[in-house]
């Protein structure tokens, strides 16, 4: 017997709502409340050089003692870390060499790689000494986000800049963000006065360099489905978790210290839609974030794969807006 159109409506309406309570089960049952922060206790040292020794690395609530800390993370990056790190020292030395009151350090977040990654990290270490390279391995590949996370509360910088091991982005353009900044803490001044979600707030800002300017050139070497799952992915973040910046996946972003460390201890997203996460919380907190325009080139051997990446990522972030809407995932403004 033929279904009427009612019914048919109704059968539709009873599979919807069947997979709307699944999914919401499994957005309740597959994660936890908070961020687990942990490490292993190898995590916690870095290998010195120069005393052949390891030296703990020091804990996130120390003073800064540096005006910049460079988080590198690095998952089976053997091939292409050295030329980043060639350009990244080259441009710090100089700037240090000219500014002698410029003090920086690189930390390489070996992301539990399989090649060579660490090896290569601690001949930069030997290179140039632990107080400017760095390099902390983990046990076990945790995400590009999970890495960073580590990165950062392991640094000593007054600002922090995390950038991609694959050289894609050209590193001197991290004055075009520090100018940015200067801008961005002006608004965070003010708000300051009317946002009460976290202390310090005068004091918080982010940067994050951008390629939407290269969109348009981007989409005529693309396929058409390729050109539709990245202009999906576009208005899946706009719509769901993050507005005013165009550009939320540029792996070349820069924090004030204060802004980082409020932001990766609430960060519950570990890989590839980690940065979603990050500019929900800081909108979230009423942090300010600028977005700058920045050179970028296509690097081979990338760890994306094209579709399922994207599609991962649509999944994560339709979880985090679900996530912390219903309170399932929660925000703390105080460590």
């Amino acid at each position: 017997m033929l279904l009427t159109l009612q019914g048919v409506i109704f059968l539709l309406a009873a599979v919807a709502t069947v997979v709307a309570f699944l999914f919401l089960l499994y957005a309740y049952m597959t994660t936890k409340a908070y961020p687990v922060v942990s490490r292993h206790d190898s995590e916690k040292f870095y290998f010195d050089p120069s005393s052949k020794s390891k030296r703990m690395f020091p804990d996130y609530s120390e003073n800064p003692s540096l005006d910049l800390s460079v988080i590198v993370p690095a998952y089976n990056e053997e091939q292409r870390l050295p030329v980043m790190m060639e350009e990244t020292m080259e441009y710090l030395e100089k700037r240090q060499t000219e500014n002698p009151s410029f003090k920086y350090e690189v930390i390489i977040v070996d992301d539990g790689s399989k090649d060579q990654t660490t090896e290569i990290g601690l001949k930069q270490s030997e290179q140039y000494g632990a107080e400017k390279v760095r390099v902390l391995t983990l046990q076990r590949n945790r995400g590009k986000g999970g890495a960073v996370r580590l990165g950062v509360l392991s640094s000593r910088g007054r600002q922090i800049l995390f950038v991609d091991a694959d050289g894609a982005s050209k590193f001197s353009d991290l004055d075009k963000l520090e100018k940015n900044m200067e801008e961005q803490k002006e608004k965070a001044k003010l708000r300051s006065k009317s946002r009460k979600k976290a202390k310090n707030m005068e004091s918080m800002a982010i940067v994050c360099g951008s390629r939407a300017h290269l969109e348009e050139d981007s989409i005529a070497t693309r396929s058409m489905f390729r050109t539709f799952l990245m202009l999906g992915f576009h208005f899946v973040v706009w719509l769901l978790a993050v507005r005013g910046i165009r550009d939320t996946q540029c792996g070349f972003k820069l924090f004030t210290r204060e802004a980082a460390i409020l932001l990766f201890l609430n960060l519950h997203v570990e890989r590839w839609a980690f940065d979603v996460d990050l500019l929900y919380l800081a909108q979230y907190f009423g942090i300010p974030a600028g977005e700058v325009a920045i050179e970028w080139q296509e690097i081979e051997g990338t760890k994306m794969v094209p579709v399922w990446s994207w599609l991962q990522m649509g999944r994560d972030i339709l979880l985090i807006r679900l996530r912390y809407s219903l309170s399932i995932w929660k925000i703390k403004s105080k460590f």
